[in-house]
């Protein structure tokens, strides 16, 4: 390893230099071209037009230096696509019977579309609103609408609907997210803080002292494509140095990755759902052996003897042994064993993918790597240690210590009506139903509407065919999008909004590193008669008398010039010099090179102990035993999953979808880049060679793969780059059914369960599922996920003035009546990205590890963390 720390820290100062001169927006004197610089999830661009039209999107690789081409070639085909919403539509039915209350929810997705105006479309809207709050309370509305997947600026559709919702009374709402859900729940048990979306260990530590490096499912040259933020993809160049320097990359997975490839990682094929097996035998397989680190144990955790003894058999009379775990993971005994011995003796990093985690028992597995990382005692070690971000966020960049812009806030909400993200369709099914999490007890909310603003429900539920009978119930369904996405097929009121190249925003990036901020600044017209978001919620809170408290009295543009003087960035760049270049850098402070997860706990667990309720790392949590939840127990154990290769039927595989590689989750899945992938305009199924020829199916045929949950039609791709037994296929298609009910697109969740991970958690169990495949040889007719649905000829125009929406000026309430300082603070800076947290959801030391992480990207002061942190304190769950 070559690289000094002064050639690093010379090399990096030279780089925030350049970046930081203003790249300016011209037109070019030959023709009529203009360039506006714009950003997205994908990365940064200048938007080139030519008479008006947005006609490419060309990195600004100043700033990105591996662009992909979700920007290149995804963004002007999708802006333009036939599937764009141009106008307000209603369901046919919906409208017929919107009266009567018979608005038919039965034929959602079969009914044809009618154009209407925005005040038939907002009237309309206004009216299921206030009917809904009038028949069943605010709690009758739902929103499925979460995180700042729609696009990634401040002005989010999901925040702006919270927003206004709140100042009405509020709505029931989802927790949690279908990303790290399980993750998210256990770890701050085991380690005191979420971990799913905390910065990992700096790259250069990882560069000097790593020696193996283990990635679980983990995938970061597919899944760093695209962030929350704006990504730079400035880990992909890292990660090519750490490579090169010897650090050897081993892989447990079922399929091979394009990461695998990438850093020429070692393949371990694994069973899909196994990998607390695998780590439980390799911990049993170095205590046996006596290399494990009985000092860790002693100083830096609790429970570790009975985890011992969990491991020799002494509970249940089976010792986790390499040769027990060989028979469930599929990895001989010989392999595990090699593994283990490797990452006893050598400096090893642990990454777990969050698709290990989206599965049943998925606190499991996390639970079990961290405690093979304590018994080897590499936690907190310089390149060392367990990370469950690596993917993530380009993991591993160094931090700016800066705030990021901060839009505006949600607010209080006043329902408590609460819905794990992936507890949809029981909601739905079993209003008033108690579900337990994290210790709670809960009640599902009885939903009469759902409001969707910038988030594709119906493509990411698991279950889809479950889910589309459950939402029988529901009178409205609003959807608001700039494409026919599978949500707004299956919606009965469709608001157009503009894609974010046709409205002014403001974003930051990356995730971890908070060195840049990005302007988004309109580039074309909208297109139609769509409107951004704030404008379509400002029109409703004008209607219900709030509109003062919407906007903060304040325009579209001063919000977001607000938004950047709440970051770093300000004190580097003025605001009209980073609006003309559209990105604005923060140095990165030397020190941050050193920064390792973890590192003060190991350094001196005394001064700096983590937020469990022991401060150590809880290899058994007391606190879960406590809630003696049927189905997670207090320390990692294997549990058998209901659905797997250990107990499918001989012709059955295990169905995985991980995160598509030319989008972002369904977002882009209608542009040109599905031609690319896709097998005669269809998913592509990823088959293990002797799994295609037992059922005489070739490369490049189209598959039914169904089991009793549904069926899709698919494209095959036949591949050794997947063991035997299982098949793969993205998540996000859109979704198209045949005459026969299957989905001739390739929407896996049309497959996947919707049981959940535990009584723990209930989050998301995607990645367990079984299913059978055969060679279609019934096709149906053409994919028509990517064609706009039947719209009637004639628009329609209603009076809305019979509506009696003046009912809805009773609603009125102050929007932060009554609340103490830190509390103000909380829901108006924590409250950016998703839901906001109930603060009785942590222990207070839990909500001092998570708020580190929290606070940086909600742009607080100092003081302003204290006045927040005294209000948790307040409020926070008892240890």
């Amino acid at each position: 390893m070559t690289l000094s720390r002064r050639s690093f820290l010379k090399s990096s100062s030279s780089i925030v230099m350049a970046a930081a001169v203003p790249q300016m927006a011209w037109a070019s004197a030959g023709r009529d071209v203009t360039f506006v610089p714009h950003a997205g999830q994908a990365g940064a661009f200048w938007g080139m037009l030519e008479e008006g039209k947005l006609v490419r999107a060309i990195p600004r690789t100043e700033f990105d230096p591996r662009p992909t081409k979700m920007v290149s070639e995804g963004i002007v085909s999708r802006t333009y696509h036939k599937t764009r919403v141009l106008y307000p539509h209603v369901r046919r039915s919906y409208l017929e019977g919107y009266e009567s209350g018979d608005v038919k929810p039965e034929l959602r997705a079969r009914d044809e579309f009618v154009r209407v105006d925005w005040d038939t479309a907002l009237g309309l809207v206004s009216r299921a609103i206030l009917d809904t709050i009038d028949a069943h309370g605010n709690e009758g509305i739902f929103s499925t609408s979460y995180g700042a997947w729609a696009h990634g600026g401040v002005l989010t559709p999901n925040v702006l609907q919270g927003r206004f919702f709140n100042l009405i009374g509020g709505a029931s709402v989802t927790v949690g997210d279908y990303s790290g859900g399980a993750g998210q729940i256990i770890m701050p048990h085991v380690l005191g803080d979420m971990e799913v979306y905390s910065r990992q260990t700096s790259w250069w530590q990882v560069l000097q002292h790593c020696e193996t490096f283990v990635l679980i499912g983990t995938d970061p040259h597919n899944n760093g494509r695209a962030e929350g933020g704006t990504t730079d993809h400035s880990m992909f160049p890292r990660w090519e140095v750490i490579k090169e320097a010897g650090v050897k990359f081993i892989s447990i997975n079922p399929q091979r990755t394009t990461t695998d490839e990438w850093l020429r990682a070692q393949w371990l094929k694994i069973i899909p759902n196994t990998d607390t097996a695998l780590f439980l035998a390799m911990s049993n397989h170095v205590y046996r052996k006596g290399t494990y680190d009985k000092d860790f144990l002693e100083t830096y955790t609790v429970g570790w003897e009975r985890f011992i003894d969990y491991l020799e058999g002494k509970d249940d009379g089976v010792p986790k042994t390499p040769e027990w775990a060989a028979k469930i993971t599929g990895i001989n005994a010989k392999r595990i064993r090699a593994l283990a011995d490797r990452c006893a003796r050598t400096r090893t990093q642990f990454a777990g993918s969050w698709a290990i985690q989206r599965a049943q028992h998925g606190e499991m597995p996390y639970w079990a790597i961290t405690a093979f990382a304590a018994m080897t005692g590499q936690i907190g070690l310089p390149g060392g240690g367990v990370g469950f971000s690596w993917h993530w966020g380009q993991g591993g960049a160094l931090f700016a210590q800066a705030r990021a812009p901060g839009g505006l806030p949600q607010g209080r909400n006043r329902v408590v009506g609460i819905c794990p993200a992936s507890r949809l369709n029981e909601m739905l099914l079993n209003p008033g139903k108690e579900f337990t999490r994290n210790g709670g007890t809960f009640k599902f909310p009885d939903v009469h509407m759902i409001y969707n603003s910038g988030n594709n429900f119906a493509s990411h539920q698991q279950d889809t065919n479950e889910l589309l009978r459950a939402m029988e119930k529901v009178h409205t369904v609003v959807c608001q999008d700039p494409w026919w996405t599978a949500s707004a097929r299956f919606a009965d009121i469709v608001l157009p909004a503009t894609s974010t190249v046709e409205r002014d925003d403001i974003s930051s990036g990356g995730t971890y590193s908070k060195d840049k901020v990005y302007a988004m600044r309109q580039v074309i017209d909208p297109l139609g008669e769509s409107l951004d978001d704030f404008e379509i919620f400002r029109r409703l809170a004008e209607m219900f008398g709030v509109e003062g408290q919407f906007t903060d009295n304040r325009e579209r543009r001063e919000i977001i010039e607000e938004s950047y003087f709440k970051s770093t960035a300000a004190e580097y760049m003025d605001f009209d010099a980073f609006w003309d270049g559209g990105v604005a850098r923060v140095p990165q402070p030397p020190e941050e090179i050193e920064w390792v997860r973890h590192g003060d706990f190991r350094t001196d667990p005394e001064a700096n102990p983590l937020a469990t309720p022991s401060g150590k790392v809880e290899i058994y949590s007391e606190a879960i035993a406590k809630m003696n939840i049927p189905d997670c127990p207090p320390m990692p154990m294997w549990l058998e999953p209901d659905e797997y290769l250990g107990n499918a039927e001989p012709d059955e595989v295990h169905v995985v979808s991980p995160h598509p590689y030319n989008r972002i989750h369904s977002q882009f899945a209608q542009s040109d880049l599905r031609h690319e992938m896709n097998i005669k305009d269809r998913e592509f199924l990823l088959i293990n060679p002797d799994d295609a020829a037992e059922r005489e199916i070739e490369d490049g045929d189209l598959v039914e793969l169904y089991n009793d949950r549904g069926a899709v039609i698919v494209g095959a791709r036949v591949s050794d780059d997947i063991m035997k037994g299982v098949v793969s296929m993205y998540e996000g298609a859109w979704l198209s059914f045949d005459s026969k009910g299957r989905c001739n697109s390739g929407a896996i969740n049309i497959l996947t369960s919707s049981r959940r991970s535990s009584g723990l958690s209930q989050a998301t169990t995607a990645n367990t599922c079984l299913a059978r495949m055969r060679k279609a040889t019934d096709v149906d007719g053409p994919n028509m996920a990517y064609e706009p649905p039947a719209i009637a000829p004639e628009p329609v125009k209603l009076d809305v003035s019979a509506f009696n929406l003046e009912r809805a000026y009773d609603l009125q309430e102050t929007f932060t009546a009554e609340m103490e300082p830190g509390e103000k603070l909380f829901y108006e800076k924590c409250t950016l990205c998703h839901v906001p947290q109930d603060p009785a959801a942590h222990t207070m030391r839990q909500w001092e590890s998570i708020t580190a992480s929290m606070f940086p990207n909600a742009g607080v002061t100092p003081e302003e963390e204290e006045q927040i942190l005294t209000f948790l304190a307040k409020y926070a769950k008892p240890e």
